[in-house]
């Protein structure tokens, strides 16, 4: 029992970090619209619905495909916490750049030290290695659909963050694609 709270536990920690990191970023000078924010925001929170609604309300979603043991758990736990560790580093190296929506920043900068080195958009990264840990100690299909709907999110804003880093840094951006993966380290 107090196992199951490890990882809603460790979700929260995660959140209040990022809710205090979030003071001090840079103004805005632009920012993704509201309808086509809507496309990100509505399948992360079916992803973090179906992640957190207790498995016997979601009727056949609530079919467990993972087995329910200590491995399973201990190995989506271990994933959880990485990925998750992994976000925060990629979000203090990000600075005052750093927004909770798709924005350019005054003054805004192409960061490519760090995790950044290792893959372009780590903070999405290391978010989808934790929910994909999250998945697994859940083990239903109810989080295997999360999964899908969060992935959804995250190609989606990569499209629109490429596409508006390619605007701002030109080739300085075509560089850093040519030699750094999206996602993935070392998958180019």
């Amino acid at each position: 029992m107090l196992l199951d709270l490890f990882i809603p536990a460790c979700w929260i920690i995660w959140a209040m970090i990022w809710l205090f990191a979030s003071l001090g970023v840079k103004k805005s000078v632009r920012q993704e619209e509201p309808l086509s924010r809507l496309g990100n925001t509505i399948p992360i929170w079916i992803g973090a619905i179906l992640l957190v609604v207790r498995p016997f309300w979601l009727g056949p979603l609530g079919l467990r495909i993972v087995p329910h043991d200590l491995i399973s758990y201990g190995i989506g736990a271990a994933l959880t916490v990485a990925g998750l560790l992994f976000a925060i580093w990629a979000r203090y190296h990000l600075g005052r750049n750093w927004s909770g929506v798709i924005t350019l920043k005054e003054d805004h900068a192409l960061i490519r030290s760090g995790p950044y080195a290792l893959v372009r958009h780590p903070i999405y990264s290391g978010l989808m290695f934790a929910i994909i840990g999250s998945a697994i100690a859940r083990g239903n299909i109810a989080a295997a659909l999360a999964i899908v709907a969060m992935l959804y999110a995250v190609l989606r804003r990569v499209r629109i963050e490429e596409s508006w880093m390619s605007e701002t840094f030109g080739s300085d951006y075509a560089d850093y694609k040519a030699s750094t993966p999206a996602l993935i380290p070392f998958l180019v």
